[in-house]
């Protein structure tokens, strides 16, 4: 896990681009994007008296994947939900904290609130954005969970590192729905992991043949980054993989059954599609 900290202040630079965005229409029908604007640039509307955002990184890369003949699952879903994993460290933190240097009155955050999470990272030094939006570090690259607690103490803070994309194009190249619209912009309503997790209606018919197999999430920008030459596999053993689910075949997947399913996704964020969802999101690949 890596950390680092920034001053909880109104995010300046991050508001003109969430605005524009939001008005391109490119959160699609994820309507929750347009509430709580304030809230998602200023970090003391969220937690009173707010002094520092503490970022943190869990790295989830597997060391296996899927079968090669089969409809893929973005790797962040490998293993047990992320948000309950990840807010049980968080608390535990939290109380080391208060242990160390006294109470301390804070809120934790895994993509669960208004918090922008890869902003906030960035500018605690943890990495820079890259051109398809995800953080990226040099030592690590960029399958990593990004997470905050957002405390009303004082602290040492970390300053921003530079960008090192250069004039890499490879992931807005490699886009298979051509999502990642310009560099650093990535139309959400374009993306293969919207389509396969948020949009809750048909998939368009024009996005037809383009999804590379992806039945849930997508990896495409992240495995064709150079900066993932250097991932390294994770060491929490609760983002295991069932062994069922890298074995599985494509025949496997399309003729799942809703207790299969229960079984393989147990405890996983890809319940959050349902079986239904699943099962739309399959047909669409066929």
């Amino acid at each position: 896990m890596s950390c680092g900290i920034s001053k909880a202040d109104f995010l300046e630079e991050e508001a003109p681009r969430l605005e524009n965005w939001l008005n391109k229409n490119m959160h699609g029908e994820m309507g929750y994007m347009e509430n709580h604007f304030d809230k998602r640039l200023d970090p003391r509307l969220l937690v009173d008296g707010a002094k520092s955002v503490i970022s943190l990184l869990l790295n989830y890369y597997p060391e296996a994947t899927q079968d090669e003949d089969a409809y893929k699952i973005s790797k962040y879903a490998y293993g047990q939900d992320y948000h309950h994993v990840i807010k049980t460290k968080l608390r535990q933190l939290q109380e080391f904290i208060s242990e160390e240097i006294g109470e301390v009155n804070g809120r934790a955050f895994v993509d669960s609130a208004p918090v922008l999470d890869k902003a906030w990272a960035a500018k605690s030094g943890l990495g820079w954005i890259g051109k398809h939006s995800n953080l990226l570090t040099q030592q690590v690259g960029s399958f990593y969970f990004i997470a905050e607690l957002i405390v009303d103490v004082e602290l040492e803070y970390d300053t921003p590192v530079t960008d090192h994309c250069g004039t890499c194009t490879a992931c807005i190249d490699a886009c298979p729905t051509e999502a990642i619209v310009e560099p650093y912009v990535v139309d959400g309503s374009k993306c293969i992991s919207y389509f396969t997790i948020e949009l809750k209606n048909e998939i368009p018919n024009e996005f037809h043949g383009k999804f590379d197999d992806w039945m849930f999430g997508c990896d495409v920008c992240q495995d064709v980054c150079p900066w993932n030459k250097f991932s390294k596999p994770h060491r929490e053993p609760l983002f295991n993989p069932k062994p069922e689910l890298l074995s599985m075949t494509k025949k496997d997947w399309e003729e799942i059954t809703e207790d299969v399913f229960r079984k393989v996704f147990q405890k996983s964020a890809v319940k959050r599609t349902k079986f239904s969802g699943l099962q739309r999101n399959i047909d669409f690949l066929k």
